[in-house]
């Protein structure tokens, strides 16, 4: 009797033990899912103007996903190259940039993928010259210094603006800096000329009484890129539509209300309201799918930077392009 009731107990702690491993297992299954579901996160890279900046403080990019359980991580950034750079290292999942940024970091990674874009906006960036400048057209720039922030959209503006008036693109002086600095250097008088963007742009006309050498109309498109990463792109499809569908959302309304955008962004890019009214009119709206044209666009950006030595190696942007429904 005791031999059969030690095997009796032996059975009764072999389920016992049995019991708490699958317990454990559970435990450990249940672990994991509530850290994969807290881990579904879109990390978001933006710049103080534009929309996404809308979207941030509208809190309606937090609303699409939450249903999906995804959670959102804002990430800023000065410009479109650095946040470009984040992008291909792994560090944001989606942003957005002017057309050159892209071209760059296209070159240095296979990790980008354009997602959407907006209609061309030639208005939107330009050359200026202090009102009193000598320099009448762009063939006067020649030897002269150009502030520019290198790699941005403004940087492909000045190449194909030195072309159409025939002067190399080595005959001019390159001062490489940022906004702020360029917007410095150009008030002191040490640079000849600026190329930049809206709404630096609106802000520069106004308080300098810059004169317009030239703006993109008949150089360039100027248009705006939404990005993600590939791997982003192959996993989240679904989380990626909904973020896409929340931008077009925010972007629409801010077509219609330009007062209240400019109301809106003035305190976070420190440029008053009425000047960030003469940008955002000269913005255009509608996100949608990249078409022929706009990777047609991409490529001439793409060929001249490569022409020019500026690219290490061609590059093919359809190969980067989410095509619809992928």
């Amino acid at each position: 009797m005791p031999a059969i009731a030690a095997r009796r107990v032996l059975r009764r702690r072999g389920l016992f033990e049995t019991l708490l491993l699958l317990a454990a297992f559970a435990l450990v299954f249940l672990t994991l899912a509530t850290a994969r579901a807290e881990e579904a996160v879109i990390r978001v890279g933006y710049q103080k103007y534009g929309t996404l900046v809308l979207l941030k403080g509208k809190g309606l990019l937090e609303q699409r996903l939450k249903p999906l359980g995804y959670r959102v991580v804002w990430a800023e950034f000065p410009s479109g190259p650095p946040l470009l750079e984040a992008l291909n290292a792994g560090a944001i999942d989606f942003g957005s940039a002017g057309e050159a940024p892209p071209i760059f970091a296209q070159a240095a990674s296979d990790a980008l993928v354009y997602v959407a874009n907006e209609p061309p906006a030639p208005k939107g960036e330009a050359i200026l010259v202090p009102k009193d400048s000598p320099v009448r057209t762009v063939a006067d720039l020649r030897g002269r210094t150009i502030a520019l922030n290198k790699g941005s959209n403004v940087h492909f503006l000045v190449v194909r603006a030195l072309e159409q008036a025939g002067v190399p693109y080595d005959q001019v002086k390159l001062a490489f800096l940022a906004p702020a600095d360029a917007g410095a250097a150009f008030a002191r008088g040490s640079v000849d000329a600026w190329a930049i963007w809206d709404p630096f742009l609106a802000s520069g006309e106004q308080a300098h009484a810059a004169r317009t050498l030239a703006t993109g109309e008949g150089l360039v498109p100027n248009r705006q890129f939404y990005l993600s990463r590939r791997a982003f792109v192959a996993q989240h499809g679904k989380a990626l539509d909904a973020t896409l569908a929340a931008v077009a959302e925010i972007d629409a309304w801010a077509k219609d209300n330009t007062d209240a955008v400019a109301q809106e962004l003035a305190p976070l890019v420190g440029i008053p309201a009425p000047v960030l009214t003469v940008a955002l009119r000269r913005q255009t709206y509608g996100v949608a799918p990249l078409d022929a044209a706009a990777i047609a666009d991409q490529q001439r950006v793409a060929d001249t930077f490569h022409r020019l030595g500026l690219l290490p190696k061609p590059l093919s942007i359809a190969d980067a392009v989410r095509r619809p429904g992928t």
